[in-house]
């Protein structure tokens, strides 16, 4: 029979006891003894695995816990680190829910989940040789009382995880790990709500005093999305060992490998097809290519290809970033539309909230799995691209959103222009048109950029080229069909007071400098010509045979 899939399960013991299909990565185990990092971070983006392996973690060294035979038959039991199990103090913590829109909000969901923790000690003391006389258990109780009550102040909290750790460390004579799942997800609630600012020494304090130079704790792990910034509310973890997607280290426990992907296909009666690959392949950790496991999964359940990337509060923070870029970014985005890679200044030293230019923006879309890194030159400059079909149906969401229309008027705006219903396509055009007129105000050749930018929509059919050289001349955007029996379609875009004039000749301007050279088959040529929020259109379509020439047709 096969076996369950852990959709929506992320604890590790769930998983193991309840005989869902689990693909081993326990061999992090190893590396994270072998590396014996104080302090480190896991960047990663959202739904890969992040909380499974953390759990995972928590269940293999857990002193308190019984865990040989959910490690039954696994990797790590195989290795001389199998004698480790069960002999650790944990202290664990996920912050992936502690969000609020205020402060006093966060403080409630940061003190649960510490409460959680203290709770669970509090038995284990309550059962051992605890001395409340002691002067740190006297403070474990204190602290236990106010986080029941959550009577506390944000400097209060701010010391109660390495209380907790001093105490653990008292009452086993052992140094706690210490794991703290999405550790930045507080911190992303506060910009998103608009008090980071006003919590800025609280988490500079509430993740230094705990990790910085703690002689308690034997080792820390942290994952989350962003960088640890060196500076600003940061300051305090400069000593932290960082491992981000382009790392060698954990490469290959996150998310789903190649191999891995085709295993789990045949187990359930499926292949890895062009289009699983299309949809949900093109991450690259370290030197592994790696398939988003989160939407394979839903794949599998589905039994059709979909987009699965659900949205989460990193997806307010991309979405908040690329509507507030620059137009240097924006060159640089149309670019990857166009040639599907890029060349960019990546800064991988801070985090985006902290330090909000281009750099640490592709930074930011390299850690969420937005672009994926191709090639590093150097620790400055590196190709990045889109990794796939499923991430551009996000970016073309948040165009829609900045362009005021919906994803679905998008999608059918291109889907008017591959039928030829240009009448369809004009409307939903000017309505975009009318909506960015702002989007204007800086750039030249707004109209043809604007466009490039929503051409994201037909990635995957279609080869995007902007200013390409055909013919005579430069084309403003081409798009080149990637399948048989669909129309190439080349666009040129006039801007000026006589629209009715200017759009026949930016229709003339294709058919005379032959802008099709190179092309065979049938070609929508259109011209589309603006006067601020005016645009008319007119076009043709032509068929070119393979000799070059070019048949028109009657409109």
């Amino acid at each position: 029979m096969q076996k369950a899939l852990p959709i929506g399960n992320d604890q590790f013991r769930i998983v193991r006891e309840k005989d869902y299909y689990y693909i081993d990565k326990t061999l992090l185990i190893k590396e994270f003894l072998e590396l014996r990092d104080t302090a480190s971070l896991i960047t990663r983006p959202r739904r890969f695995g992040k909380t499974l392996n953390m759990t995972m973690l928590r269940e293999f060294f857990d002193i308190t816990r019984d865990s040989r035979e959910i490690f039954k038959g696994l990797a790590i039991m195989d290795t001389k680190y199998a004698s480790l199990i069960n002999t650790k103090p944990v202290i664990y913590f996920s912050f992936k829910d502690c969000s609020g829109k205020t402060q006093d909000e966060l403080k409630v969901r940061l003190s649960k989940e510490i409460l959680k923790e203290y709770q669970r000690y509090a038995v284990i003391f309550e059962s051992g040789s605890q001395d409340k006389r002691d002067v740190y258990v006297r403070i474990f109780y204190n602290n236990l009382e106010k986080l029941i009550s959550c009577s506390m102040s944000f400097a209060e909290l701010s010391a109660y995880v390495e209380e907790l750790i001093r105490v653990v460390h008292d009452h086993y004579g052992a140094a706690p790990i210490l794991l703290i799942d999405e550790y930045d997800q507080p911190v992303l609630s506060s910009y998103e709500n608009g008090y980071r600012k006003e919590l800025g020494d609280f988490f500079s304090s509430f993740y230094g005093s705990a990790l910085k130079g703690n002689e308690y704790m034997d080792q820390a792990l942290l994952t989350g999305i962003q960088r640890v910034a060196k500076e600003s509310i940061f300051s305090k973890l400069n000593n932290i060992s960082i491992y981000t997607v382009i790392d060698e280290c954990y490469s290959d426990k996150f998310g789903i490998t190649k191999r891995e992907a085709e295993k789990l296909l045949c187990d359930f009666g499926m292949e890895l097809s062009a289009v699983v690959k299309e949809k949900y392949d093109g991450y690259r950790f370290g030197r592994y290519d790696i398939y988003n496991p989160w939407s394979l999964l839903c794949y599998i359940r589905k039994g059709r290809a979909e987009n699965f990337w659900v949205n989460t509060s990193t997806n307010y923070l991309v979405k908040e970033a690329v509507k507030k870029a620059d137009e240097r970014f924006r060159r640089e985005f149309d670019e990857l539309i166009e040639k599907k890679t890029v060349r960019v200044g990546i800064n991988l030293e801070t985090s985006f909230i902290e330090l909000q230019d281009n750099y640490s923006l592709w930074g930011l879309l390299v850690n969420a799995g937005y672009v994926t890194v191709e090639d590093v030159e150097d620790e400055s400059f590196m190709k990045v691209r889109i990794p796939n079909e499923e991430v551009c149906a996000e970016f073309r969401k948040i165009l829609a959103e900045q362009a005021n229309i919906s994803d679905m008027d998008l999608q059918g705006m291109f889907r008017c222009l591959l039928e030829k219903d240009m009448e369809g396509f004009l409307k939903i055009y000017r309505d975009i048109v009318i909506s960015c007129t702002s989007y204007f105000d800086a750039r030249e050749n707004a109209y043809h950029m604007l466009f490039l930018g929503m051409c994201i929509s037909v990635r995957g059919i279609y080869e995007v080229s902007s200013n390409l050289e055909q013919g005579h001349g430069r084309s403003d955007i081409t798009l080149k069909a990637l399948e048989p029996g669909r129309p190439h379609i080349i666009l040129e875009f006039k801007q000026g007071s006589d629209v009715e004039t200017l759009k026949k000749s930016a229709l003339k301007q294709i058919l005379k400098k032959q802008y099709y050279s190179g092309l065979t088959g049938e070609v929508l040529c259109v011209g589309i010509a603006h006067d601020k929020k005016q645009c008319v259109l007119t076009w043709e379509s032509i068929t070119v045979t393979g000799s070059g020439q070019a048949v028109r047709e009657n409109i």
